[in-house]
């Protein structure tokens, strides 16, 4: 059934939360939101009891790699699948498949893989993809592979926009490298967020490309140039430009409770997105992994390269949220940070947020964070 009343829900809008609503779909739609308990139902409309919990808008992930034992990057749709159905399951709408750095051939094999499933995912949309390198500084690597890392070509972009077109909503870079300003300016051209992170970058070089187009920090404070107070680097020139959004992970390893509120206070929730930066080992446990080239071992939740280097995140979104309040921001700010900024930072007009109009991609979590269900343009998945 197209229609649906969701009742009984406690329905977080923009900057607000509306106790015991319900919500009115129509078509895939917010049609209405109202106060009050409905006292009949159209017999058009299914009627969904939300038991008095929270009703969020979908959370966007714009950053991940893998999932429930699949790695994206592997070359085959059955893993872009079941990270779209681990993305749903977990409180997640939409998501930017993110790839590693790999060689030419891996990767085009990887955005042919995408396009393939663009259109019929089983749970969670894909909004695209995330280029997560190859034009990354060695000295800033982090678990990136450093055989496949190079300096930006712009030929080699140009064959990877051939095959992708519009796919590509995220790239990220290391401005630094020769060739860097040069590819902000063409990836300027081509619509898309231009991102700054495993990298090097002087305060000086960042505010160089963050004027020439960049707009985004991926893992902030992760693979970058620390803050020094003779060197501030590219995070502290991230932090003066109004419009450069910031990437955190809030899995209680990548970032300490008060550099998130520091971020918070700066930023705001506007200017924050709450990522996973999952790799395939997010809902498996602990154990032995491949991811990027590399052995990965985790360890009570935690990925690491056998010489301790923090190898993504293991963490979900919605325990990503669930992190963010307990460290002091308020539960409206934490879900624009999952939610609403990523949908604006990606030009997701239609997603979000729940207000009329928009999309009825809605998660419903209990008290605990946990996803009791999610719904994808009105149909639960």
């Amino acid at each position: 059934m197209n229609n649906k009343i969701i009742h009984d829900v406690n329905v977080l809008l923009p900057h607000q939360i509306l106790p015991s609503a319900s919500v009115w779909i129509t078509n895939g739609k917010v049609e209405r939101i109202e106060t009050q308990e409905a006292s009949t139902f159209d017999e058009d409309y299914e009627r969904i009891d939300g038991k008095g919990m929270w009703l969020i808008p979908g959370m966007i992930d714009v950053h991940i790699h893998g999932a429930n034992g699949y790695d994206m990057m592997d070359g085959t749709e059955e893993s872009i699948q079941a990270v779209s159905q681990t993305c749903a399951a977990t409180g997640c709408t939409s998501f930017l498949a993110t790839t590693v750095s790999s060689t030419i051939d891996d990767l085009l094999n990887m955005i042919c893989r995408v396009k393939s499933v663009v259109g019929r995912e089983q749970g969670a949309k894909i909004a695209g993809i995330h280029l997560e390198g190859p034009y990354l500084n060695p000295r800033r690597k982090g678990m990136q592979n450093e055989k496949y890392l190079r300096h930006p070509d712009l030929d080699e972009m140009k064959l990877i926009f051939r095959e992708a077109g519009s796919l590509i909503k995220m790239v990220t870079i290391a401005p630094e490298l020769p060739g860097g300003l040069e590819l902000i300016s063409y990836l300027k051209e081509q619509g898309v967020v231009i991102a700054v992170a495993h990298s090097d970058a002087t305060y000086e070089e960042a505010k160089e490309a963050f004027g020439a187009g960049a707009s985004h920090v991926t893992h902030c404070f992760n693979g970058m140039r620390p803050i020094h107070h003779r060197d501030p680097g590219l995070i502290v020139a991230a932090f003066e430009e109004p419009h450069v959004s910031l990437q955190a992970i809030v899995d209680e390893v990548h970032l300490h409770p008060a550099i998130i509120r520091l971020m918070h206070r700066i930023k705001g929730p506007q200017g924050m997105v709450l990522i996973t930066d999952a790799l395939q080992a997010m809902g498996m446990g602990d154990g032995e992994y491949l991811f990027g080239g590399h052995h990965v071992t985790v360890s009570e939740g935690v990925a690491r390269l056998a010489d301790g280097t923090l190898a993504s995140s293991t963490v979900t979104m919605n325990e990503a949220l669930r992190l963010t309040t307990a460290h002091g921001i308020s539960f409206t700010d934490a879900v624009q940070m999952a939610s609403t900024s990523p949908a604006r930072i990606l030009g997701l007009t239609n997603k979000g947020k729940i207000e009329l109009g928009y999309d009825a991609d809605f998660v419903l979590l209990n008290e605990k964070y946990e996803v009791q269900w999610t719904m994808i343009e009105g149909k639960r998945v």
